[in-house]
């Protein structure tokens, strides 16, 4: 484990995280970390731990946190779409060339039904973006 520990720890949660200042310049020479806020990530909210009041340097860490996540959970999302893209070519292999007609029978209709939503939003935002442009 390294001796340089950051300043500050950030404990992911669904909707953004706990903010942790990471202490260990203590006479137990143990690591300490005392939550100082909590971030949401959604809405942008950062509300002090109980009575804390957060100084320039927690805010402008806290900041800089929730924009780099910003930047992590954005780059995810367009991961996990281009995996469904690889995904959705796979479906069709498979419904060509190994599924049976139970197996085509159980996924038919919500396949087609989810693909012509996405579509039908597909074409829309496509036509949205055209009109502007």
């Amino acid at each position: 484990m390294s001796t340089d520990l950051p300043e500050y720890y950030f404990r992911v949660r669904e909707n953004g995280a706990f903010v942790f200042r990471v202490d260990t310049e203590n006479r137990q020479r143990r690591i300490d970390m005392d939550q100082i806020a909590v971030v949401n990530i959604k809405n942008g909210e950062v509300k002090p731990h109980g009575d804390r009041i957060l100084s320039e340097a927690d805010k402008t860490a806290i900041l800089g946190w929730m924009e780099d996540r910003r930047a992590v959970l954005a780059a995810r999302d367009i991961d996990d779409i281009l995996r469904t893209v690889d995904h959705l070519n796979l479906t069709t292999h498979w419904a060509q060339s190994r599924a049976l007609d139970e197996d085509l029978e159980t996924v038919t209709d919500a396949l087609l039904l989810a693909m012509h939503d996405l579509r039908s939003v597909l074409v829309r935002k496509k036509a949205d973006r055209l009109m502007k442009g």
